[in-house]
C-alpha cells in the first residue's frame, strides 16, 4: 500500500469518524413544523393524509382530541422493523401527524422520528422516516425544547431527581397469554374504562408485542387524566405541541405496560419550569396528571386501579 494510499485512506476514515459523532452531538428537537394554512383543520387533514399515503406511510389511526385539532398516527416497514430489534420498540412503531387551529392559522405537525428513536432506545436513527416524512409534509423548523438534549442525552433522560427513566414503566396488568391480554385491553377500550378508547394498534412483527394509542377523555371536565384538560394547562407556545397525543399501552408477552407520564410528558416538554412561567405552563399545573393517567390506563387494561 503505497503512502499515499494509507493516507487517503485514513483521511477517509476520520472524515467518516467525525461524522457520525457530529450527528451523534446534533441538537435533537421533539417535534417538527411541516407548515401552516388558512384553510381550515379538516381540509389541511384531508391534504395531510393524501400526502402521507403517498409518501409510503400507513395511516393506523385518526381523532380528534378536541375542538380545532386532529391527529393522524402512522407507521412504515422501517418503523415495524426497527421496533421489532429494539427491547420495548413498540413505544417508536408509530409517529403523530398533528393538524391544529391556532389563531387564524392551521399548523401541521409531526413527531421528529430521530428524537423519539433516541428517547425510545431504538435499535436504529429513523432518520430514513424523518426524510420520508419531510419529504411528503415539509418541514419549515423544528421545535419543542429550550434544552440543548444529544441523542445520547436522551437514552438516559429523565425529567429530574427522583422521576422516572424510559425503562421505569408503569405495569398495568398482567395475563396468562399475549391473545388475552389483547384481547382484555381492547374489551375495555371498547367499553370506555377509565375514559378511554382506542385509536389505534399497531402489531409489532416477529414479536409478540403490540402498541394500542389511547385517547383520554376523561370522566368529567376536571379530570386529571384528560388530553384537553393536561394540554390546555401545558401547550401554550406556538406553534402547538398537539402531536403528543394520544398515549399508549404497550402490551408485550401478556403484560400491560405505558410509559409513566413523568416521563411521557416530559420527553415532549423537557424544559417545562416546575414552578413559574410567564405562560402558566408548569409541571405544578399539572400535579395530578401522572397519577390519574395511570388509573386511567390500568382500567383501560382491565384492571382495578
Amino acid at each position: 500500500m503505497t503512502g499515499l494510499l494509507r493516507k487517503t485512506l485514513f483521511s477517509g476514515f476520520i472524515f467518516i469518524l467525525s461524522a457520525g459523532t457530529a450527528f451523534a452531538d446534533d441538537i435533537l428537537m421533539p417535534f417538527v413544523l411541516a407548515g401552516t394554512s388558512s384553510s381550515d383543520v379538516a381540509t389541511v387533514a384531508g391534504e395531510v393524509k393524501a400526502k402521507l399515503t403517498s409518501g409510503g406511510f400507513e395511516i393506523v389511526g385518526e381523532y380528534s382530541p378536541y375542538k380545532g385539532a386532529d391527529i393522524i398516527i402512522v407507521t412504515n416497514d422501517t418503523l415495524k422493523n426497527t421496533a421489532a430489534k429494539s427491547e420495548f420498540g413498540a413505544y417508536g412503531a408509530a409517529q403523530r401527524v398533528s393538524i391544529t387551529r391556532n389563531g387564524d392559522q392551521t399548523e401541521t405537525v409531526y413527531t421528529n422520528p430521530i428524537y423519539m428513536a433516541a428517547a425510545y432506545r431504538m435499535a436504529g436513527d429513523l432518520a430514513s422516516t424523518r426524510a420520508a416524512l419531510e419529504a411528503a409534509l415539509g418541514a419549515e423548523k423544528d421545535f419543542g425544547s429550550e434544552k440543548e438534549l444529544t441523542a445520547k442525552d436522551l437514552k438516559k433522560f429523565h425529567y429530574t431527581v427522583m422521576m422516572e427513566y424510559f425503562d421505569d414503566p408503569s405495569n398495568l396488568a398482567e395475563y396468562d397469554s399475549q391473545a388475552e391480554a389483547l384481547k382484555a385491553v381492547n374489551d375495555s377500550l371498547a367499553k370506555g374504562l377509565g375514559g378511554a378508547s382506542k385509536v389505534f394498534q399497531i402489531d409489532i412483527p416477529g414479536k409478540d408485542e403490540s402498541i394500542i394509542g389511547v385517547a383520554l377523555k376523561g370522566k368529567n371536565p376536571e379530570d386529571c387524566s384528560g388530553d384537553e384538560f393536561i394540554m390546555s394547562k401545558i401547550d401554550k407556545a406556538t406553534p402547538r405541541s398537539t402531536a403528543h397525543l394520544p398515549y399508549e399501552i404497550v402490551v408485550s408477552d401478556g403484560t400491560a405496560y405505558a410509559l409513566f407520564a413523568r416521563f411521557r410528558i416530559a420527553i415532549n416538554w423537557p424544559h417545562l419550569p416546575m414552578m413559574a412561567s410567564e405562560t402558566g405552563a408548569t409541571f405544578m399545573s399539572i400535579m395530578c396528571s401522572p397519577g390519574a393517567i395511570e388509573e386511567a390506563l390500568i382500567e383501560a387494561s382491565g384492571e382495578e386501579p
